[in-house]
């Protein structure tokens, strides 16, 4: 049929309703059996129990069922480039319960999957501890130029993780193009509960790579069930995290029998959240000993230029008996130092009767003990303590 410039080129009714009614790009079915289950079990050349061989017919080929997460069949004819294959990474993990440090030995990749126009890649590895702010938690190699196959060998280490973070984290490692013209690209990543993680026992790992990208479309209800199940889990996991992590915090608490007071010892920050252009902040910490109506119970720290892990290795006094100890709590809050303007506030922690996990087990063990300095880690989270303090 001729169709001059200009007209309408006719359609059919059948085409007209798929156009109307179905949502999304309209995909070509391949046969209306694959929508139903099968019922013939028996291969080519096989005998059927009420008759003599026979060929395979389009109900017996098998369906194959989609899991949430998973990509179909379907899926790759549709687009090529999903089919690609993203490559390995090959890394190793070790926690050190003593110290509270988790190192992240990251090795190699292999095939990878090609990003620029030479058919090749600029790859680098970033790694992220989620839940968490990760700005504050990022860690990242060096980049590998023009290759597919990058060898790093080099470690990466988060400090103060504890024991409570090995249990509800998640390590969540990425490989990207760098790009210097644009924006950088993802190629894949992979993630690791830390439960699976023994301390002391290095463990290897050599996975594959997964693409980022949104659940499948469910080929029954009972997937589409499956998959809002999933995601209700995860809701309910990340609502147990609602405040934002913004670092760590190494403290020291003794109370001194001979001087009379608490010793507070602020020993260093770690994977502060970045609060300046640079990439950096220029950290400081304050204490107060609450309640303090005449804020007289101040303390602060020296600012440390340019970093997001500064070591303090300062020691504040409060004179203060050990019974009255038990009315107060300690609020420590870590600033971002800006001259000429407000110091921006990165996070902070308060620890007293009154508080929760970590917080309450370290000042309790001040409290139950003379003389005896003990030293945690603190998650800093993007809550102001009290709520009233400004800087």
């Amino acid at each position: 049929m001729t169709v001059r410039r200009g007209d309408k080129v006719p359609i059919s009714i059948q085409e007209h309703m798929a156009i109307n009614v179905c949502p999304g790009p309209i995909r070509p079915i391949q046969q209306i059996s694959d929508y139903f289950p099968r019922y013939s079990p028996w291969p080519e050349g096989s005998t059927s129990p009420t008759g003599p061989p026979r060929s395979l017919s389009p109900l017996d080929i098998p369906v194959q069922t989609v899991e949430p997460g998973a990509e179909s069949t379907e899926l790759d004819n549709y687009d090529s480039d999903d089919g690609t294959s993203l490559g390995t990474l090959e890394f190793e993990l070790l926690y050190d319960e003593d110290k509270c440090i988790l190192q992240c030995c990251i090795l190699r990749a292999k095939g990878l999957k090609p990003m620029d126009f030479n058919g090749l890649a600029d790859p680098y590895v970033k790694i992220h501890l989620l839940p968490g702010a990760c700005k504050a938690n990022k860690l990242k190699t060096r980049t590998v130029r023009n290759t597919l196959n990058p060898t790093w060998n080099e470690s990466l280490t988060y400090c103060g993780i504890t024991h409570e973070d090995m249990s509800k984290k998640i390590l969540r490692i990425s490989v990207c193009d760098e790009d210097k013209l644009s924006h950088n690209e993802f190629i894949g990543e992979t993630r690791v509960p830390l439960r699976r993680l023994k301390p002391g026992q290095r463990k290897h790992f050599n996975l594959c790579l997964e693409r980022q990208i949104p659940l499948a479309s469910p080929s029954s209800m009972s997937a589409a069930l499956r998959g809002i199940s999933c995601y209700l889990k995860e809701l309910e996991r990340c609502q147990e995290w609602e405040l934002e992590e913004r670092g760590r915090i190494l403290l020291s608490l003794m109370y001194s029998a001979e001087r009379g007071g608490l010793v507070v010892g602020i020993v260093r920050c770690a994977h502060l959240a970045a609060m300046d252009v640079n990439g950096f902040s220029d950290p400081y910490v304050k204490t107060y000993l609450k309640p303090d109506v005449e804020k007289k119970s101040k303390h602060k720290t020296a600012v440390k230029k340019k970093t997001l892990n500064p070591e303090f290795n300062e020691e504040f006094f409060y004179s203060i008996g050990q019974v009255e100890l038990h009315k107060r709590s300690l609020e420590v809050t870590v600033w971002d130092y800006d001259l000429g303007k407000s110091n921006d506030f990165i996070g902070g922690v308060t620890l007293g009767v009154n508080a929760k996990g970590e917080c309450l087990k370290h000042w309790m063990e001040c409290l139950s003990s003379t003389n005896q300095r003990s030293e945690h880690w603190h998650t800093l989270t993007n809550e102001l303590p009290g709520s009233t303090y400004t800087d």
